[in-house]
């Protein structure tokens, strides 16, 4: 399984749902899980998990830059150690 990590960067709205992120990643390939952040600290980022490592470079290649109400997606693939090193 791959996470592919979706940022806010002012680009993920705050009120989108579990069902339109699945109807717009859904789109590229089986999605075992969708979490969008909740709190102050992560509000605006959401991680998808696709099964398959292709199904995640599609949806990167074809989402980066997709606009969702008038604002723009950032996708990126999620890399535990930055990750850690920011919140540390």
């Amino acid at each position: 399984m791959v996470t592919t990590s979706l940022r806010k960067g002012n680009n993920l709205q705050f009120n989108i749902s579990s069902e339109e992120m699945y109807d717009i990643f859904g789109k590229y390939g089986a999605i075992y899980q969708i979490c969008i952040g909740t709190n102050e600290d992560t509000r605006g980022i959401a991680f998808v998990v696709y099964k398959d490592i292709y199904d995640a470079k599609t949806a990167i290649d074809h989402l980066s830059g997709f606009n969702v109400a008038n604002q723009y997606l950032i996708v990126l693939y999620y890399r535990q150690a930055k990750m850690s090193k920011k919140f540390d």
